[in-house]
């Protein structure tokens, strides 16, 4: 394909006319856009993302923009897939799909701000658009606004009263605002709807935490694992679970098994160095918490050690 570009546009040398010109800027395009179209299939991204550039230096073509900010998203592009998007936006101010794609492009560049602007935008012109108050609710969630966050989510509950994420998500804020037994119904549903998902029984079982339920949650956690024995949430959350219940063999067990699986799972290590140092083990804890940073350098254990390395060489100083 070296020469495909130059090969493409010299055919038009000779086309003189405004309709030659025309004709043949028609079939250049067409030609770069399927190819694009091809090229993306097959995972030759890079090049797809070329031929689409091209046939928009040609013509500015919707169908064409949206084939270049999937391009853009799978090559991790994001501002110009966002760049793309305000433009289509210019053109169609009013197609929801696009305002809902620039949602998904804006959550991952963390402009939340801009989500909410978005789906008010969706929402004026499909107020039955549940998708639209539930991506709301989760920008409002992430800007502070819990309450508004609930009062969409109930929206979009009511819109789709089959809408599993919403009922998790709710469950989650509810949570978060310490009203445990007013989130256990949306949890429920949330299983019932979806009873092979791990993340409803891992938001279940910090609910039962929460209300003092701890054989209920441990359940839950287990129950996560069942469903997924790499969920490393759902590990960590019953390991110190069992070091909450002060069951500290039980719990280092349980991360001997958790580490033979994934020998690099820091917070393990550092989560079996506090049980270890709750009996009073401190050489055993001392050498999992260094294993933990050294896993992870970044990780919150080493953020704790920050202003304390003369104490950590020491051993004299343990963060748990």
């Amino acid at each position: 394909m070296g020469n495909f570009f130059t090969s493409l546009f010299s055919s038009s040398k000779n086309e003189d006319s405004a309709e030659g010109k025309a004709k043949n800027d028609q079939k250049n395009f067409d030609i770069l856009k399927y190819d694009g179209i091809r090229a993306q299939k097959i995972g030759q991204v890079a090049y797809a993302i070329k031929c689409f550039t091209e046939a928009l230096n040609i013509q500015e073509d919707f169908e064409t923009m949206n084939y270049l900010v999937s391009a853009y998203s799978m090559a991790n592009q994001t501002e110009k897939a966002l760049e793309t998007l305000n433009r289509m936006i210019e053109i169609e101010s009013d197609h929801v799909q696009t305002l809902l794609t620039r949602v998904s492009v804006l959550f991952m560049l963390d402009k939340d701000a801009e989500v909410i602007a978005d789906c008010l935008r969706v929402i004026e012109l499909e107020e039955s658009n549940h998708l639209a108050w539930f991506l709301m609710a989760k920008a409002k969630r992430t800007t502070g606004d819990q309450l508004g966050a609930i009062a969409d989510l109930t929206k979009a509950i009511a819109l789709k009263d089959d809408f599993t994420d919403a009922y998790l998500l709710r469950a989650e804020v509810l949570l978060a605002l310490k009203q445990g037994k007013e989130a256990l119904p949306d949890i429920e549903k949330a299983i019932s709807l979806a009873p092979e998902e791990e993340t409803t029984y891992l938001v279940r079982g910090k609910i039962h935490e929460s209300l003092g339920n701890l054989d209920a949650a441990a359940d839950d956690y287990q129950q996560a694992l069942d469903l997924n024995p790499f969920n490393e949430d759902a590990c960590i959350l019953k390991g110190t679970l069992l070091i909450t219940k002060e069951l500290l063999d039980e719990a280092i067990a349980f991360f001997d098994e958790a580490i033979e699986i994934r020998p690099d799972f820091a917070k393990a290590y550092a989560e079996r160095g506090r049980a270890k140092n709750l009996k009073g083990d401190k050489e055993g804890a001392f050498e999992d918490l260094k294993k933990s940073i050294e896993l992870n350098p970044e990780g919150e254990e080493a953020k704790k050690f920050e202003g304390q390395h003369a104490n950590f060489e020491n051993k004299t100083y343990m963060p748990f």
